[in-house]
């Protein structure tokens, strides 16, 4: 008779040794997600440099407004002209374009470009563009000094906004490219678009 508790507790016992056991794994299956969901963004960044798409250049890698000192434009190639091609795609009720499609540029030379965004709905709404390149092996030496690429943008209804790249092109490109095409691709943030339908509305501020 005595051991009727005793024996009465092993079960207790075992089942909390396995609330114990459910409680660690649970815990190392939300570490394992954490660690995973905190990997996407460097995994993706790795894809995109292996495959030429959607990547910042090495200068536009440091946080805008820092004091990290950029490579200083001090050599203009003058026997070298470079075609740069602007392109802009518009993945949402949006008008995106820039204000020249090409230019002719000397490696080296310091250059300024405009592009434009209206926000043709009839709500406010947040954007951020994502840059990409061709042909691939120019990524690398496609310099941004400013770029609204850096930033997200916050436009009212109806908000036209003029934002500049200023960039130049690294002597050392390739001698075989002598045309580069800058693309963008003007997203919407999610979470952030007011739960309203949306409509063309007219412009503020329109550009003469």
């Amino acid at each position: 008779m005595s051991q009727q508790p005793e024996s009465g507790s092993r079960p207790a016992s075992r089942v909390r040794g396995d609330n114990r056991r459910m409680l660690g794994k649970l815990a190392l299956i939300v570490a394992l997600m954490f660690g995973f969901g905190y990997a996407l963004v460097p995994i993706y960044k790795h894809i995109c440099e292996k495959l030429g798409i959607n990547v910042l250049s090495l200068s536009e890698r440091v946080v805008n407004g820092s004091s990290t000192t950029r490579p200083a434009n001090t050599q203009v190639d003058r026997s070298r002209t470079i075609t740069v091609e602007f392109d802009a795609n518009s993945r949402g009720p949006w008008e995106f374009k820039p204000m020249v499609r090409s230019l002719e540029v000397h490696p080296g030379e310091l250059t300024t470009v405009m592009y434009e965004f209206v926000n043709v709905q009839n709500r406010t709404m947040a954007a951020q563009a994502i840059p990409s390149y061709a042909p691939k092996q120019a990524t690398a030496h496609f310099n941004k000094i400013e770029c609204f690429c850096f930033n997200e943008y916050t436009l009212a209804p109806g908000e036209r906004k003029q934002w500049p790249v200023v960039f130049y092109i690294d002597p050392k490109l390739p001698g075989d490219v002598r045309t580069i095409t800058l693309s963008y691709t003007f997203f919407e943030v999610g979470g952030k678009k007011v739960a309203s339908p949306s409509a063309v509305v007219p412009l503020l501020g329109s550009a003469s």
